[in-house]
C-alpha cells in the first residue's frame, strides 16, 4: 500500500514534466504551464505522505520546501484564485497538520526519523543533501521568477535538476526505494 502512494505521487511528477515537454516543445520556448504547478502540488502532497510512511527524513525535508513553492507559482499564474476558498484552506493547511501531528510528541518524531534501522545515518546525511538540491531548483526557480515577475523555468533550474537527481537516484539505489528509483 505505501508504494502505491509512492508511485501515484511519481504519476503526477512524470505527468507534470511530460506535459511541461510537450507543451515547451509545441511553442518551440521553455514553459511553466499552470498545469506543471497543479501536478506539482498533488505529487508533493502524496511524496510527503510516502515519506512519512517510510520514515524517510529526505523525502518529507524536500516536500516541505517546494510545497509553498508551487502554491506561489499557482498564484503567479491566476489560479489559486479559481480554486475554492476552502480548498485553498486546506492546501495551506496540510503541511501544518503534518507539523502539528509531528509536534505532539516530538522527540518521538525526531528519534523515529533519526534513528531508522533501514537507513544508516551517513545516508540519511547524503539523502537530505540530495533532496536539498533537488528542491533548490524550485527555490532558484522562485526566486528567479519573482525578480522576472513571471512564472517561469530558466536553464539552471535544468542544470540543477540533473545533478540533484543524479544524486537522489543513488541514495534510492543504495536504499532499495523502487519509487524513488523510478521517478529519477
Amino acid at each position: 500500500m505505501i508504494y502505491i502512494v509512492g508511485f501515484l505521487a511519481q504519476i503526477f511528477f512524470s505527468a507534470r514534466i511530460l506535459v511541461q515537454w510537450i507543451l515547451s516543445e509545441r511553442a518551440r520556448s521553455v514553459l511553466s504551464p499552470s498545469v506543471f504547478w497543479v501536478l506539482s502540488l498533488a505529487g508533493s502532497c502524496l511524496l510527503c505522505v510516502y515519506g512519512w510512511l517510510r520514515d524517510d527524513l529526505a523525502i518529507i525535508a524536500g516536500q516541505c520546501v517546494s510545497y509553498y513553492i508551487y502554491v506561489w507559482n499557482l498564484k503567479a499564474k491566476g489560479v489559486w484564485s479559481v480554486i475554492p476558498s476552502p480548498a485553498r484552506w486546506a492546501i495551506y493547511m496540510i503541511p501544518v497538520a503534518a507539523t502539528a501531528f509531528a509536534m505532539c510528541d516530538p522527540d518521538e518524531f525526531v528519534y523515529h526519523m533519526l534513528h531508522n534501522a533501514e537507513v544508516p545515518t551517513w545516508l540519511m546525511i547524503f539523502g537530505v543533501a540530495a533532496q536539498l538540491l533537488f528542491t533548490l531548483r524550485f527555490v532558484y526557480q522562485w526566486l528567479y521568477s519573482r525578480r522576472s515577475g513571471v512564472s517561469t523555468l530558466p536553464a539552471p533550474f535544468w542544470t540543477i535538476s540533473i545533478v540533484g537527481a543524479t544524486m537522489i537516484c543513488t541514495y534510492a539505489i543504495i536504499r532499495c526505494d523502487p519509487v524513488l528509483i523510478v521517478g529519477q
